[in-house]
């Protein structure tokens, strides 16, 4: 890949309409809602016991959320578009294995492995997706959501492992989980909507999943050793 295509145009979503800034004002300012979430954590952060510097870690990347997706919204380059899932997908790894480790107390060693294993099954998934989509439907249906249904699912999964030992955590996992399929749903649906929708819905994906980050880390820091 060289230089110039990392500045490459990227036109994904129902609301931008030209390369220009402030083509998707609503996706783009609705990023806020990552911020938002993130202080908010960060204020229960402070107010907790102890110091928990894992979940310090992930309100920061909650925070860096919030950044990088503006800056995909905004500048909607190739560039950008790494600084938007590179946080996310980092968010993702360190709060599974917070998970192993807190909420079904493996040991480090398993909790690591487990963390490997299911960040390598993560990254086959899309393209096994593609495939089979574009064999069975022509397109993607899911609007390149396919990448975030492991993480949904290990949110359904771990709140049922967690239950029964601790069973406020695993309820709010699963309760959690479906609300990150609805978020999902919006994310999936965008470019079907346009016609109907001139803005999308992708904005909602981005008040759903805020919204699931905050309480995220709610449970983390709740679930304190």
């Amino acid at each position: 890949m060289d230089r110039s295509s990392w500045h490459q145009p990227i036109d994904a979503y129902c609301e931008r309409i030209d390369p220009s800034f402030w083509s998707e004002p609503v996706n783009a300012l609705t990023n806020g809602a990552f911020i938002i979430a993130a202080i908010a954590a960060a204020v229960l952060w402070l107010r907790a016991p102890r110091r928990d510097w894992l979940v310090a870690v992930l309100i920061v990347l909650a925070f860096a959320v919030g950044v990088g997706s503006f800056l995909f919204h905004t500048v909607a380059t190739r560039w950008a578009a790494l600084a938007d899932v590179v946080p996310i997908a980092l968010f993702i790894i360190v709060y599974f294995f917070l998970a192993m480790r807190r909420y079904l107390e493996l040991p480090l060693w398993a909790a690591l492995a487990v963390t490997v294993l299911f960040q390598a099954f993560s990254m086959t998934v899309p393209g096994l997706w593609l495939d089979f989509a574009r064999a069975r439907f022509g397109y993607d249906p899911l609007n390149g959501s396919a990448g975030y249904l492991p993480a949904a699912a290990a949110m359904i999964v771990v709140g049922i492992l967690a239950w029964r030992g601790r069973p406020a955590v695993g309820r709010a996992l699963v309760g959690i989980g479906g609300l990150f399929v609805v978020s999902l749903t919006f994310r999936s649906i965008d470019s079907l909507v346009c016609g109907a929708l001139p803005l999308g819905t992708h904005f909602l994906w981005h008040l759903a999943n805020a919204l699931v980050l905050f309480l995220l880390l709610r449970v983390a820091l709740r679930s304190q050793a």
